[in-house]
C-alpha cells in the first residue's frame, strides 16, 4: 500500500519529503525572504540611510548594554539556584524548582507591570504599606538598570537549567574521591565542581544573552517611557510610523539583532571549545554537599529570593488590580472587583483576547503535535546527514529574537499569495503561521525524547504482521508517546498563549492576544485593568506548569524542565 526507503526502518518513502516542505515554509522561506529584503535594501542604498540615523546605534548601545547586564544577573541568580538545589541538601528541592522555573513561563510584560506596581511613589502596595518612596520620586525601573534587573530576573531560570543539566552528569566516584584525600568542601568545589560546570554556565549564558537581545515585553513597558529604546522596540515604533521605507529598515534591524545573537552564541562556542569534559564512571547529583549549620542562612536567602523575585511582584500585581487607578493606595474603602469584572464581562477587547489567544494556543500545540510526531519519526528512523539538517533547520526560528520572525512573516504575507490571489496579512492566520514556526521546536523536544525511549521490536512485529503505517502509528506508537504527547502540547500552549514579541507587529483589529492587550491597557493608562488581566494570566500559567507536574512521573527525563 505504501512505499518504503530502505533504510531497514519501515519508514514511508513519503514521509521524510514531506517533513522536509513543511520546514522550507515555516524555517527556509520566511528567512530568506528577510536575507533578499536585506539585500535589496542594500542595493538601494537604504542600508547607508539606515546606519546614519543616531536612534539605531542609540538602540544597538542600549541593546547590548541592557543584555550584558541582564545577563550577569541572570548568571549570579541562576547559578546559586543551581548550586544549590543540585548539589546540596537543602530542603524541598522540588518545590524551590518549581517555583524559580515560574518567571521563565509568565509572560516579560506581566513581570515588567507586576515590578512596576512594586516599585516607586506610587505602587498601591507600597503606600498602603506606608513605605512608598516620596511623591515626585522617580521610577527607578523606568532605566537601563531596571530594564537589566528584570532580563536577569526573566532569565535566570535558563541559566538554572542548563548549568543543572551538567551538575546532574557529575563524576560521583571522583568527588568522592577528592574527599577521602582529605580536600575540604571548598577545594573540591573550587578544584573539581567548577571547572566541569563552565560548559554549563557558559551555555547558560549564551542562551540568556540571545534572550535578553530578543526581549520586546521588559524593555517597551520600562524603557519606551524613559525614551529608551532597544532594537525589538526601535522596530516596534518603525511599524507604527509606517512609511514606504520600513520593511527596508526593519530588514536591516532585524538582521542587525540576529548578528547580535549570533555573535553571542560565536562566543560561547569559542569559550567551550576544550570544554568537552567526558564523564567517566558514576555521575549523578547525589554528588551532593551537606550544609550543615549553613542550612540555616541558605535555606532562608533562596526563599527571600524567591519571595522578591515572584510572591512581592504578584501582590503587587493584585493590589494594582484592586485599586481604582494607578497611585491609589490600597485600602478596604479603595478596594474593589471592578477591574476584574470589566475585563471578565464588560471589555470587548479583552474578551476577544482571551479567546484570540486561547484559540491561537491550542490550534498551535494540538496542529503542530500532529506534525512533529511525523517529524520526530522521520528525524528519528534516519540517522544521515540530511536529517540532522532538517533539524536544525527546525531550531532556528526559535533560537532567534521573536521579533525577527515577526518581521519575516510579515515581508512573507505583506503580499497576497501568489496563485491564490490570498492576503494573510493582517488576519489571525499569519500569528498562527508564525507560531508554527518559532515553536515547532519546542513540540518537537518531548516527543523525539519519547521515540528514543521506544522498543523498536514492537513496530517492526507489527509491519511483518501486515500493519501499515497510520495503524501502526495509531495502535503502537501514539499510545506509547502519549504523556510526551500531552506535555508537548501543554508546554506549546503555556508558551503560546502568553507570547508578546510576535503577535506584537502581527496584530491587527480584531485579532489582538492577550500579550497584546496587556501592553495595549498599559500603554493607554488602564493600569487597574492591565494588573487585573495580568492577575489572571499567572493564575493560568500557574494552573498549567501544576498539568505538567501531575504528568511528570510519566515523561522522559528533561521534558518537564524544573524536574530532575
Amino acid at each position: 500500500m505504501y512505499g518504503y526507503i530502505k533504510t531497514g526502518n519501515s519508514q514511508p518513502a513519503w514521509l521524510f519529503p514531506f517533513v522536509v516542505i513543511i520546514v522550507l515554509i515555516l524555517s527556509v522561506l520566511p528567512l530568506a525572504r528577510l536575507a533578499l529584503v536585506g539585500m535589496a535594501a542594500f542595493a538601494d542604498g537604504g542600508v547607508i540611510d539606515v546606519l546614519s540615523e543616531a536612534s539605531l546605534w542609540s538602540a544597538t548601545y542600549y541593546t547590548v548594554v541592557t543584555a550584558i547586564l541582564g545577563t550577569i544577573i541572570s548568571l549570579v541568580i541562576g547559578c546559586l539556584f543551581a548550586f544549590l538545589l543540585t548539589l546540596t541538601d537543602i530542603r524541598a528541592k522540588g518545590l524551590l524548582s518549581f517555583f524559580f522555573v515560574l518567571p521563565m513561563m509568565i509572560p516579560p510584560q506581566v513581570t515588567a507591570l507586576a515590578w512596576v506596581q512594586m516599585s516607586g511613589p506610587s505602587s498601591p502596595l507600597l503606600k498602603a504599606l506606608h513605605i512608598a518612596p516620596p511623591l515626585g520620586s522617580p521610577q527607578p525601573l523606568y532605566s537601563v538598570g531596571g530594564i537589566a534587573l528584570l532580563y536577569g530576573v526573566q532569565h535566570a531560570p535558563l541559566v538554572y537549567l542548563a548549568l543543572r543539566a551538567g551538575l546532574m552528569t557529575l563524576p560521583r566516584d571522583g568527588v568522592e574521591a577528592a574527599r577521602l584525600s582529605g580536600a575540604s568542601s571548598l577545594q573540591v568545589f573550587r578544584d573539581i565542581i567548577l571547572p566541569l560546570s563552565l560548559p554549563g554556565i557558559i551555555a547558560g549564558a549564551a542562551i540568556s544573552f540571545v534572550s535578553c537581545t530578543g526581549n520586546f515585553g521588559i524593555p517597551a513597558i520600562l524603557g519606551i517611557p524613559a525614551s529608551i529604546f532597544t532594537l525589538p522596540t526601535l522596530i516596534f515604533t518603525k511599524f507604527s510610523a509606517f512609511t514606504s521605507r520600513t520593511f527596508g529598515d526593519v530588514a536591516v534591524l532585524s538582521a542587525i539583532i540576529a548578528i547580535i545573537s549570533v555573535v553571542g552564541l560565536i562566543i560561547q562556542d569559542r569559550a567551550l571549545r576544550g570544554r568537552d569534559y567526558r564523564v567517566v564512571g558514576l555521575s549523578g547529583a547525589s554528588a551532593a554537599f551537606e550544609l550543615g549549620a549553613w542550612r540555616l542562612a541558605f535555606t532562608p536567602l533562596v526563599w527571600a529570593i524567591l519571595f522578591f523575585m515572584l510572591a512581592a511582584p504578584f501582590f503587587a500585581l493584585v493590589a494594582g488590580a484592586l485599586v481604582p487607578a494607578y497611585g491609589v493606595p490600597l485600602t478596604f474603602k479603595t478596594m474593589s472587583l471592578h477591574a476584574f469584572e470589566e475585563i471578565l464581562f464588560r471589555q470587548a477587547v479583552t474578551r476577544t483576547a482571551f479567546i484570540n489567544s486561547l484559540s491561537l494556543a491550542g490550534a498551535t500545540a494540538l496542529g503542530l503535535l500532529v506534525v512533529t510526531v511525523l517529524a520526530a519519526y522521520a528525524l528519528t528512523r534516519r540517522r544521515d546527514a540530511a536529517s540532522r539538517i532538517v533539524s536544525s533547520l527546525i531550531e532556528i526560528p526559535y533560537s532567534l529574537p521573536g521579533i525577527v520572525m515577526a518581521v519575516c512573516f510579515i515581508l512573507v504575507f505583506a503580499a497576497p499569495i501568489p496563485i491564490l490571489h490570498l492576503s494573510l496579512y493582517g488576519t489571525i492566520w499569519i500569528i498562527l503561521i508564525a507560531y508554527f514556526s518559532s515553536f515547532f521546536a519546542v513540540s518537537l523536544k518531548p516527543v523525539v525524547s519519547a521515540f528514543h525511549q521506544l522498543d523498536p521490536a514492537l513496530e517492526e512485529a507489527a509491519r511483518l504482521s501486515g500493519a501499515g503505517f497510520f495503524r501502526r502509528l495509531a495502535d503502537i506508537i501514539v499510545p506509547l508517546i502519549a504523556p510526551a504527547a500531552g506535555a508537548s502540547v501543554i508546554l506549546v500552549f503555556l508558551i503560546a498563549c502568553n507570547e508578546l514579541t510576535i503577535s506584537a507587529l502581527l496584530w491587527s483589529a480584531g485579532t489582538q492576544t492577550l500579550g497584546v492587550a496587556i501592553y495595549n491597557l498599559d500603554d493607554s493608562g488602564s493600569s487597574d485593568l492591565a494588573s487585573a488581566l495580568s492577575v489572571l494570566v499567572v493564575l493560568m500559567v500557574v494552573v498549567l506548569m501544576l498539568l505538567l507536574e501531575l504528568l511528570a512521573k510519566r515523561l522522559p527525563k528533561g521534558v518537564v524542565p524544573w524536574r530532575g
